[in-house]
């Protein structure tokens, strides 16, 4: 456990249909943004429950006031912690996320609570595992580790957000890890 004996939540990710069309949609409802998309993402090491099948997906990140928004679209029928939940053509809220500094104790604490883990991956130099919470919280729960890189960049898309106006592009360009 943390010092402060809690997790503040970062993120909430919704699983879609059209990448896009949710960024757009999000930034005229909500002032949400901008977004910064990742197509096709790519992980170094990947696990879905005892596989090594890996989901074509793309993502979509932002922000929200201080809460990461992130959409998630899978283009293929590959199984999947999202395809867990949600059919062929089917969208909606998927998990919630928050930072841990010491990664293998928080993954061993969920583990000894009765939670599986659906998804277990590093990808841009950090891990990140995701664990079917569903019985408390109605979805999955992210835990991911502390990484300086990208938490620079998740500042930089806060930022971004600050500094975003309504009628701006609802979209941004920074470069991950593995796009340089």
């Amino acid at each position: 456990m943390n010092p402060r004996n809690s997790y503040p939540l970062f993120q909430q990710a919704y699983f879609v249909n059209d990448l896009e069309d949710w960024c757009v949609k999000w930034s005229k409802l909500f002032g949400a943004g901008p977004f910064r998309l990742a197509w096709h993402h790519k992980t170094d090491k990947f696990h879905y429950r005892g596989t090594d099948q890996e989901a074509d997906v793309s993502y979509a990140f932002g922000y929200l006031g201080n809460v990461m928004i992130q959409f998630i679209q899978q283009h293929d029928d590959t199984p999947s912690i999202y395809r867990d939940m949600f059919e062929k053509g089917e969208e909606g809220f998927h998990h919630v996320a928050y930072l841990v500094q010491d990664f293998e104790a928080e993954h061993k604490r969920l583990e000894d609570m009765g939670f599986e883990c659906g998804t277990r991956l590093f990808a841009d130099g950090v891990d990140a595992a995701y664990f079917d919470t569903r019985s408390v919280n109605g979805c999955f729960t992210e835990i991911h580790g502390e990484h300086l890189p990208i938490m620079g960049r998740w500042y930089a898309m806060k930022r971004a957000h600050e500094m975003w106006s309504p009628g701006d592009s609802p979209y941004m360009e920074i470069k991950l890890p593995h796009e340089q």
